[in-house]
């Protein structure tokens, strides 16, 4: 601690400047830089929403979405997400339980990223199948907004089980510490916003789509 007065300034107050660092523990910001994040993402997401709404109905003369979507399979396809979300929160569990196993842990981990994977792969067999029958992106603003959409969220799970697949190595070469709990917790809001995401395309874009 400095103390210095305002004698040169024609005052006797003195001012006191602290210049000793203050402590910052590891990760202490790291929630509310994530939350930031998150709230980013949002934006992208109401932004990619926006203009589903306003070009949604524009068919360009080809199909929409009553000849293009099954829904038994979107259902099966959301179906494996919300899975994946629920394995991750008994992954979480098993993470705070006393003396948790890192094998019971990745074996929960390996589930989720199986189940996120698998709603992957319905996803680019959806697809392929609509750029098969000539439904591409190209062929309307409808089409266009729709595989922004759709894709971007698909690339936000793409990511987030290559985030998966890291912290699976980092618990068996680390272990169960605050480094690597404050990651899975990271991962855990990511994943589960991305359900969220979801539920908001099922409901507006496939089952608004096929059943207005």
């Amino acid at each position: 601690m400095n103390a210095q007065t305002h004698e040169d300034f024609g005052g006797a107050t003195p001012v006191f400047y602290d210049l000793d660092e203050h402590d910052h523990p590891a990760g202490g910001s790291t929630a509310l830089g994530f939350w930031m994040y998150l709230m980013s993402d949002c934006l992208i997401f109401a932004i990619l929403f926006a203009c589903y709404a306003v070009l949604g109905h524009s068919y360009g003369g080809g199909p929409g979405p009553k000849q293009l979507f099954e829904l038994p399979l979107v259902a099966l396809n959301t179906a494996m997400l919300l899975l994946s979300s629920l394995t991750y929160g008994f992954a979480m569990l098993t993470l705070e339980r006393k003396g948790a196993s890192v094998r019971a842990v990745q074996g929960w981990l390996i589930l989720t990223g199986l189940f996120g994977l698998a709603f992957l792969c319905i996803e680019l067999y959806e697809f392929s199948h609509l750029i098969h029958d000539g439904a591409g992106p190209q062929r309307s603003a409808f089409l266009s907004s729709f595989f922004t959409l759709v894709g971007t969220h698909g690339l936000h799970v793409t990511f987030g089980l290559i985030w998966l697949a890291t912290l699976v190595v980092q618990l068996g070469t680390h272990g169960i510490g605050p480094d690597n709990k404050r990651r899975l917790m990271c991962l855990g809001m990511f994943w589960h916003f991305l359900d969220v995401i979801w539920i908001g395309v099922f409901t507006i874009v496939y089952l608004m789509g096929v059943l207005a």
